[in-house]
């Protein structure tokens, strides 16, 4: 776990925030310089703790309005298989997380599509690219909490 000072945590809260924050607003917020924030913010960079700066989209007005959460039951655990899944989910733009999970699930999928035929072509592009003993898929209703910002 990396150390960071306040300063540090209230910079990471404001980018979290507003990454495209001109860097003299920036200051002004935390109460540092121009420039001492940027320093601050290529050592946080350099640290790999700022990943990436993106623009968050809003998926409904992209078309992409369906939320799905697919769970995925595999017979197989070796490494090739699993070489083989990462490979199909990171190749299909729908997907936006997958993760290997413990408990009774072995796999859980996030991804963005239009409907339900959509979803239906994206299920069937992943079948076509890799065996998986059981999937099922939960629809999102109503999204109560979607947020990239960490506690901080």
């Amino acid at each position: 776990m990396e150390i960071l000072d306040d300063l540090d945590r209230r910079i990471l809260a404001a980018l979290q925030h507003d990454c495209a924050i001109a860097l003299d607003a920036l200051g002004e917020k935390v109460g540092l310089s121009r420039n001492a924030c940027w320093r601050r913010v290529k050592a946080l960079e350099a640290r790999g703790i700022i990943r990436r700066r993106v623009a968050l989209l809003a998926p409904e007005k992209l078309g992409l309005g369906l939320s799905v959460f697919i769970m995925v039951r595999t017979d197989r655990h070796a490494a090739d298989w699993l070489e083989q899944f990462r490979k199909a989910t990171r190749d299909m733009p729908e997907i936006l997380g997958a993760y290997r999970m413990s408990g009774d699930l072995d796999y859980l999928i996030r991804a963005r599509v239009a409907d339900v035929a959509a979803y239906d072509a994206l299920y069937q592009r992943l079948i076509e690219r890799i065996s998986l003993a059981d999937v099922s898929a939960s629809f999102v209703m109503e999204e109560i909490k979607e947020t990239t910002e960490l506690p901080l």
